[in-house]
């Protein structure tokens, strides 16, 4: 057997089906072998009151799980495994999409509960060498389907909190048409939606002043990525820190455009454009809500979190 062994971990998201492929280096950190991105969009009509995956939805995660399997094969992980969040955990038939993915690759799917995939997120983020030193920080992951919320005390999480704020959710159910501008009145349902939804869950900002907010999903990565696209330099080389103001800047340039104009802009994914105002208006609302003034952006994520988990167990 490999003196390090991998593990792959393929996350079924709300927007997106993602693989990371790690191993334990001798450090005892986590390194990637592999990390790929698939958009599936399994969520569309997560908003409904009896939400459904669409015959479609579901054909195109099937497509994007199988695809990654494959590549996941040309590691030889130790442990392969599959997560589904949001979209599947609220879908009236979504273990019928779990079973269908059984039926067909041999794979069981972990269905998370919110709780479990707020804990993961966080277990994922102290992976992130880059952050070793934070001790007291919030994190904030935005998804399709629903936002994570988490405050840690001396790098220990004191809170977790998932609402169903995710932005493809929130763009089905404020804006009324995303081939459109991003109108004022998408916004303040949005911020409305965002503040309402905060204030019933009860999570507290009260870690000391100083303390950092961390992001992580890919809201915060493409707003990266559009920034670094912007001054010509990659995603790694520009700042992890994205100031509000910097994020109100990007909803006015994306916002105020149609949706074909919006996918031509450096740095925006084409499968993102349009859920991406409601999403940058959610971390503006949750800034305001909260008194941040700046997020750090992480890519250590949920992945991450279930890699460490299974490599623990393996060892």
């Amino acid at each position: 057997m490999n003196a390090f062994p991998s593990v792959a971990v393929i996350d079924i998201g709300s927007n997106s089906i993602k693989i990371l492929v790690a191993q334990r280096t001798s450090s005892g950190t986590l390194t990637a072998q592999l990390i790929k991105t698939l958009d599936a969009r399994i969520s569309a009509g997560i908003s409904k009151a009896e939400p459904r995956l669409s015959e479609e939805g579901m054909a195109r995660g099937l497509g994007a799980v199988k695809e990654l399997l494959v590549d996941a094969a040309a590691f030889t992980p130790v442990k392969t495994i599959l997560v589904a969040t949001s979209a599947v955990r609220d879908a009236t038939n979504g273990a019928d999409f779990r079973q269908r993915i059984f039926a067909t690759t041999g794979y069981g799917v972990r269905l998370l509960s919110g709780d479990e995939e707020a804990n993961l997120i966080g277990r994922g983020l102290t992976c992130d060498p880059t952050l070793k030193g934070l001790r007291d920080f919030y994190l904030f992951d935005l998804g399709g389907g629903s936002l994570e919320c988490l405050a840690f005390r001396g790098r220990v999480i004191n809170q977790a909190l998932s609402l169903q704020l995710g932005c493809v959710r929130l763009t089905e159910r404020c804006v009324s048409d995303a081939t459109k501008a991003f109108t004022d009145e998408a916004r303040l349902r949005v911020s409305e939606l965002a503040r309402e939804h905060l204030a019933k869950g009860g999570f507290a900002f009260d870690l000391p002043a100083d303390s950092v907010a961390v992001g992580t999903g890919g809201t915060l990565t493409t707003a990266r990525a559009i920034l670094a696209a912007r001054d010509g330099k990659t995603l790694e080389g520009i700042s992890s820190t994205i100031t509000v103001a910097q994020l109100r800047e990007l909803l006015t340039l994306i916002g105020s455009v149609d949706l074909e104009t919006r996918r031509r802009i450096p740095g925006v994914p084409a499968g993102r454009a349009d859920v991406m105002p409601a999403a940058l208006a959610t971390f503006l609302a949750l800034a305001e809500f909260g008194g941040i003034s700046a997020f750090t952006n992480s890519l250590y994520n949920l992945r991450w979190g279930v890699a460490d988990e299974a490599l623990a167990g393996s060892e």
